[in-house]
């Protein structure tokens, strides 16, 4: 293994094993209530924060408070950079087969 897979791998196993991680968006919605006196009639919608995942080609949505708005960005954020962890380590190993290293 190349000192570069092994800082890799080594990162990888970090992040994985002390950080939760969450495949996902964050997005903001704005609606109406439907109350009929209420500031969202008159143009003030009210906002929400909605974590979004896709689960076998379906997509889900839950509402995020927001009190946990940045927690739940964390862990998308550490997801993405799992994932940009083991893209390095899969270029790595492209290269092998495309070299025909072990």
């Amino acid at each position: 293994m190349s000192p570069e897979e092994r800082r890799l791998r080594s990162q990888l196993n970090r992040l994985l094993s002390r950080r939760a991680v969450i495949h996902g968006s964050l997005i903001r919605r704005r609606r109406v209530c439907g109350k009929t006196h209420c500031k969202c009639t008159r143009g003030e919608l009210h906002e929400g924060l909605y974590l979004v995942v896709t689960e076998r080609g379906v997509p889900r949505q839950m509402y995020v408070p927001k009190q946990w708005e940045q927690t739940v960005q964390q862990w998308i954020d550490n997801y993405r950079e799992a994932r940009k962890l083991m893209d390095d380590v899969s270029r790595i190993h492209w290269d092998k087969v495309r070299n025909r290293q072990d």
